[in-house]
């Protein structure tokens, strides 16, 4: 059995998400930014050089220096006292704020290692109401930029390479300058996905609008280079021009080139339109992202790790055909938080096999592929709803058998025909199991169905809202009394749920005209 030696980043990052767990507070914050700011530079290069290693109570020593813990008595001294200061506000009890705290850590420990001038701190907002007061926390977890004491809203991504480039663009310069290959190929190490620029030279109206979209952008790193020698080694095909601007993702679609007019806004839209890799995975950490994105045509891919796999060469071959046209996404079908939400949109929150959908977020249209998930179907899927002629997707139940039933029992399969189409007057009931009320409603239309009972030209029913959907059913109070009469069913009438029985008979016999009723039970 092989194992691989843990090297000193790999500790230091283990270590320093160990540091942000403990919430003991700090002592001496004169102490603790003076530590924080001394990078150990000759005892890395010592580790770089093959010296003798640090020994893991000297490298958890290293990691709690990194995050400063705040409390009653240090937060306005330390806010106030620094040019740069990211905090991160959290409750021990929050899930959240316990998935952030990893990538938090991680994201101060790449900070120091560059060098950057900002100072990281973390309060538990839950304990310490006042400071949380005087910082601005108000839910869990929030981070904030402080310049100078001035407080800033965290706009960036929550992974923690978002976490650095968001904070180096706020805190030092939004563009990389590469100025050797050996920058260029530390570079590559460092980031995965980038964008670069090559100009001739630094200035000038296309240059400025660059370093304009690379302030505004919140998620991206750019890079920048004069030398096409050097841009080469970042972007091996870049084209040999004047100036050139394309992005760089680790995945089989590595480089998109840019072929548009040098404006801020119009770099930024390519940069919203392919920052994302071909098929994304969604994690509570990236989902804002996600939801935000330009792209409304989205492909969600519902499925295991395993399956998933199997099936992510397929996936990737198809989005390059629609690049640019639909967002793909993988969701792990066994993450209730994220799966769970969206399969109940078609009724399948129980399904444990492969579902792709997708969804039209420009028209809230849902829609899902009802075959196998092979490449051919996928792209004949993806087609239709590129081509705006693929059918919407409403939910269903089975279709029931009604025979002996007094209460009909319609399901999104049947509306058309047994409601719409019906020659019949109707009276609906819509329901959810949920729904308080529902249950009283629904004795009293079981009673007006007996009062009614051998009518030739009335029928009651009833559709379950939470599993079944009809476009021509749009109700979003439980429960509705609906009554299509046969000669006006694009018509409904509301009938309140608040009358009593002979109320209701009352209205019944307002609008429909009863044909041959044989028994007439009392109500």
């Amino acid at each position: 059995m092989c194992t691989m030696k843990p090297t000193l980043r790999f500790i230091l990052v283990l270590l320093t998400l160990l540091l942000v767990l403990r919430f003991n507070v700090a002592s001496e914050v004169e102490d603790e930014l003076e530590e924080l700011l001394a990078v150990d530079e000759e005892v890395e290069q010592e580790a770089e050089k093959g010296g003798e290693k640090l020994s893991e109570a000297e490298v958890l020593s290293k990691a709690r220096r990194i995050v400063i813990e705040l409390n009653n008595d240090n937060t306005e001294r330390v806010v106030n006292g620094n040019e740069f200061v990211l905090v991160l506000g959290y409750a021990p009890w929050c899930p959240r704020s316990a998935e952030l705290m990893p990538h938090f850590a991680e994201a101060a420990t790449s900070l120091k290692e560059l060098g950057s001038p900002l100072v990281l701190a973390k309060l538990d907002a839950d304990r310490y109401s006042k400071p949380a007061s005087f910082l601005g926390v108000k839910g869990f977890p929030t981070l904030l930029l402080f310049v100078n004491g001035t407080s800033q809203p965290y706009s960036g991504g929550f992974a923690a390479d978002d976490i650095v480039i968001w904070a180096q663009k706020k805190t030092s310069t939004p563009v990389i300058r590469i100025g050797s290959v050996t920058e260029a190929e530390k570079f590559l190490r460092k980031y995965q996905t980038f964008l670069i620029g090559r100009f001739d030279k630094f200035e000038g109206p296309d240059y400025e609008e660059f370093v304009s979209a690379a302030q505004s952008d919140n998620e991206i790193q750019f890079v920048e280079t004069n030398q096409v020698e050097l841009a080469q080694v970042l972007y091996p095909d870049i084209k040999p021009t004047d100036q050139f601007l394309g992005i760089v993702k680790s995945e089989p679609e590595r480089y998109t080139a840019y072929d548009g007019a040098f404006t801020m806004n119009k770099i930024l839209e390519f940069v919203d339109y392919n920052k994302f890799p071909l098929v994304t995975k969604l994690t509570e950490m990236n989902s804002i992202r996600v939801y935000s994105s330009p792209i409304k045509l989205q492909v969600l891919v519902f499925a295991n790790i395993d399956d998933f796999k199997n099936l992510l060469e397929t996936l990737q071959d198809v989005a390059k055909t629609f690049k640019s046209k639909i967002m793909f996404i993988y969701v792990d079908i066994n993450d209730e938080n994220l799966a769970k939400p969206f399969l109940t949109l078609f009724g399948l929150e129980e399904s444990k096999n492969t579902v792709v959908a997708a969804f039209d977020n420009a028209m809230s249209s849902k829609y899902l592929l009802e075959t196998k998930p092979t490449q051919s179907n996928i792209e004949e899927f993806c087609d239709n709803l590129v081509q705006g002629s693929l059918s919407p997707y409403f939910k269903s139940q089975p279709i029931p058998d009604n025979t002996e039933s007094s209460v009909h029992v319609i399901v999104g399969k049947t509306f058309d025909d047994e409601i719409l189409s019906s020659e019949k007057d109707v009276l609906l009931e819509v329901f959810t199991p949920w729904c308080i009320n529902c249950e009283a409603t629904s004795k009293q239309v079981e009673k007006l169905a007996k009062h009614y009972k051998g009518s030739s030209n009335l029928i009651f029913a009833r559709i379950d809202a939470s599993a079944n959907e009809h476009p021509k059913l749009q109700v979003n109070d439980y429960p509705t009394l609906l009554l299509y009469r046969a000669d006006d069913k694009a018509n409904p009438i509301k009938l309140s749920t608040k009358s009593s029985l002979k109320e209701l008979a009352a209205s019944i016999n307002k609008y429909v005209k009863v044909k041959n009723q044989v028994v007439k039970d009392e109500l």
